[in-house]
């Protein structure tokens, strides 16, 4: 179990696999591009952004320290079917490289997949390259959260829901009672209808037995 161990082994002891770093940094950094496994290129890839990143600072203890960290070898160009020394890989490193990243905040380099495997063990081919002067960073745009709520916020919503339908149900009885009051008041006059149809029986009665008399 290799809990809490970082880094990749890739089948090599510490110093082969030091030693490989190093001179894959060297040639990307003269090239500015190489073709190896996707293994080795993430592998290399963080190496060599640390050292981008003192070409950026440019200073004398930062030469010292990618000095240390890289070997300076030579790089050279063809004239007159000659090989001339052109620069070193250090100097490239401060004079070219970093300046170009001035402005950049990281990300100095990218992985390209390629389709055709390599030859031999059909192992996966990557394309590691330093990015172009002339490329910008795009700025991924994060989906806006939506904001938490608490339980207060949750009940004071939900009381709100409410609302309305109680103060429909307060309308409709507030309707209603002028409608059961109505009905009272009818009931309420039936017997005053019944005492004076009784009072004008009593009255014809009397005037009945006034006559008979």
């Amino acid at each position: 179990m290799r809990h809490k161990v970082a880094g990749r082994k890739l089948s090599r002891t510490c110093q082969h696999r030091l030693a490989m770093r190093r001179n894959m940094a060297a040639s990307l950094i003269e090239h500015e591009t190489i073709s190896t496994t996707p293994q080795k290129a993430k592998h290399v890839r963080s190496f060599v952004e640390k050292l981008i990143s003192l070409g950026k600072k440019g200073d004398l203890a930062a030469r010292r320290r990618a000095i240390k960290m890289l070997p300076d070898r030579d790089i050279l160009k063809e004239e007159n079917e000659k090989m001339v020394k052109e620069s070193t890989v250090i100097r490239k490193l401060f004079s070219e490289i970093g300046p170009r990243y001035i402005d950049r905040p990281g990300g100095y380099t990218r992985i390209i997949h390629l389709s055709l495997n390599r030859l031999g063990d059909n192992g996966s081919r990557v394309l590691l390259q330093l990015i172009g002067p002339d490329e910008k960073m795009e700025k991924k745009k994060k989906p806006a959260r939506k904001a938490k709520t608490t339980k207060q916020e949750e009940r004071a919503g939900q009381s709100q829901e409410q609302a309305p339908g109680e103060a429909e149900s307060s309308e409709k009885d507030e309707k209603a009672e002028p409608e059961e009051q109505k009905e009272i008041g009818t009931g309420e006059q039936e017997p005053s209808d019944q005492a004076e149809q009784t009072a004008e029986q009593s009255e014809g009665k009397k005037e009945n037995s006034s006559e008979k008399r």
